[in-house]
């Protein structure tokens, strides 16, 4: 074989392979948005705390927390109820923290791990149809209260609820 049909067969198949990567939508990459089209406004009421849980104001903390995630990630806006498309509603079902290692000098905690369960529900208002469920989301935030760090369970708590936040907004992508 020459030189030259040699050439041409490689970019043949080179040719061929590159067409297929994205052409059929599925294995390749889209431009298409991640969001649902239709919806453009979102109720995100204050969410709640289960009786037996005893911290109080995080659940302000973790509305605030989904709200800005909406705002900034998504291309939906969070709007009164009355005026939503759509309707968020979750709620704070337990807080724990346990001691993740001991100073062993002392027998106190070098460092602690807040954990917090939540369940929600996005509800489409103008149908009534649930657009996701989720009745059990864990996340975690570690916190260091010896000197010279001294953090306090606020600031562990606030990695945690980050990472709900973060994950709500996630599920309110397209399934693929």
């Amino acid at each position: 074989m020459t030189a030259r049909r040699l050439a041409l067969l490689w970019t043949a198949l080179a040719a061929s392979g590159l067409g297929g990567c994205a052409a059929d939508g599925i294995g390749g990459y889209s431009t298409a948005s991640l969001y649902r089209e239709g919806i453009r406004t979102v109720a995100v009421p204050i969410w709640t705390r289960d009786a037996d849980v005893f911290r109080r104001e995080l659940e302000f903390r973790l509305t605030e927390a989904v709200i800005k995630r909406i705002e900034t990630d998504t291309p939906y806006r969070v709007a009164p109820r009355a005026e939503a498309d759509t309707l968020l509603v979750g709620r704070i079902v337990e807080v724990t923290q346990q001691v993740l290692n001991v100073n062993p000098d002392t027998g106190r905690p070098r460092q602690l791990e807040v954990q917090l369960i939540v369940a929600y529900t996005w509800t489409d208002l103008r149908t009534g149809r649930e657009l996701v469920t989720v009745p059990r989301l864990a996340a975690a935030g570690v916190y260091t209260p010896p000197r010279p760090f001294d953090e306090d369970f606020f600031l562990g708590s606030a990695a945690a609820l980050d990472e709900v936040a973060l994950r709500v907004v996630e599920s309110m992508e397209q399934p693929w």
